[in-house]
């Protein structure tokens, strides 16, 4: 299950998905997990649990959230040690004045970009692919 580590393979074959949902970040203080709440992603951080989960489902259980955003997932198996892979995508989404919050999971890496702006982080991921390959 060795994911890749050469740079220009994962540029150059990646595709990407855009994951139907609208995707907030949450953090749990001191509280306990609501029951019926299934994140997409949950972080134990010193200050608490950070949550990735759909906005429906924070505001159903009335959890404050921030950064309404789109999940793309990076259709590539990444090895976990790859080097420059997400940097590169970043800075290339940086240049179109967006920020991204990546999460990489065992199989593959997650981008959430800006609600309204996931088509231009496809193109933008479209165009670093075909520069690659």
């Amino acid at each position: 299950m060795t994911g890749e580590t050469n740079l220009n393979t994962l540029l150059g074959t990646m595709s990407a998905d855009l994951i139907d949902d609208l995707f907030v970040f949450v953090t749990l203080k001191d509280r306990a997990m609501p029951d019926g709440l299934s994140p997409r992603m949950m972080f134990q951080e010193a200050e608490g649990i950070t949550l990735i989960l759909t906005q429906a489902q924070a505001q159903a259980h009335d959890l404050p959230f921030e950064f309404p955003c789109r999940m793309i997932t990076l259709n590539i198996h990444s090895a976990l040690e790859a080097v420059g892979f997400i940097a590169h995508i970043a800075t290339e989404l940086a240049k179109q004045d967006m920020g991204v919050n990546p999460v990489a999971g065992f199989f593959h890496d997650h981008l959430f970009v800006p609600d309204g702006r996931e088509q231009d982080a496809l193109t933008v991921i479209s165009q670093i692919a075909a520069a690659h390959s």
